[in-house]
């Protein structure tokens, strides 16, 4: 797998980040279900990203190990943030949802070394477990936050995960530093940049025409359901990986997002 093409010059001031909904790292139903977690370590890899936000990754799975154990690679030992790690990054993971063979949650992959790391629970209702992974990133000289959202399959859900993650930001956050949300936010018609907008996160967007930069579903992308938002950072550059081999690793496609911090 070809190394998405990366602009952005390797420092502290230039900042590839990608988000990717990883599935739980399996494809398929019933016999046809297929393992797809060493094939995603291969991409992530591929997307040469100084920042890697995951949803929908798992820590364990009692029902899915026992599962793959027969097939030729099988179910990974350690848990999929630290096994999708590449060499030299730091992970952070926390569980949103348990059920009954096991649990999953949101990631960061990181080239940069990473500080406090904390969850904050928006579920809207008891039938959706929803969190925010929250990790301080030490850029250098200068603090960056990387909060990991997923949010709800309902509208008015996730209107108000919005508002408590706004919320959580202007409580959480100093003031002065920057901010990165990225994630999948299920934001179907599109609706939530003014909310955002509103607690101060700007929708990343590259400059000139505004273009639609589809990640779902990964077969056929008509929706962008995956996205970044920031505080103190511009976009410079967005493309989304195309291809057979991206298709069948997990429903959504990842976004890759190139961005530039304000002088502070």
């Amino acid at each position: 797998m070809r190394n998405v093409q990366r602009n952005a010059s390797q420092d502290s001031t230039c900042l590839r980040v990608a988000t990717y909904n990883i599935h739980k790292g399996v494809r398929g139903l019933g016999p046809r279900r297929r393992l797809e977690i060493h094939n995603l370590g291969l991409g992530i890899a591929a997307l040469d990203a100084d920042l890697v936000f995951l949803q929908e990754v798992r820590l364990f799975h009692h029902r899915d190990a026992r599962h793959f154990d027969r097939t030729w690679f099988g179910w990974p030992e350690q848990g999929q943030a630290d096994f999708l790690a590449p060499d030299g990054y730091e992970s952070a993971y926390r569980t949103n949802a348990i059920t009954r063979d096991g649990e999953h949650g949101n990631a960061l992959l990181s080239r940069w070394p990473l500080g406090e790391v904390e969850h904050h629970d928006v579920s809207d209702h008891r039938f959706e477990q929803r969190g925010l992974l929250h990790v301080v990133v030490q850029l250098q000289m200068r603090r960056l936050h990387a909060i990991v959202a997923h949010f709800g399959l309902i509208h008015a859900s996730r209107v108000r995960q919005a508002r408590r993650l706004c919320s959580y930001v202007a409580a959480e956050v100093p003031a002065g530093d920057p901010v990165l949300v990225a994630g999948d936010f299920n934001d179907w018609g599109e609706r939530l940049d003014p909310v955002m907008e509103q607690g101060g996160l700007q929708r990343a967007r590259p400059p000139g025409p505004v273009r639609r930069f589809a990640t779902f579903p990964s077969r056929m992308p008509l929706f962008g359901l995956d996205r970044v938002y920031s505080r103190g950072l511009r976009c410079t550059g967005q493309q989304v990986p195309r291809g057979p081999a991206w298709a069948r690793m997990s429903d959504h496609l990842p976004l890759v997002v190139e961005l530039e911090l304000d002088a502070g």
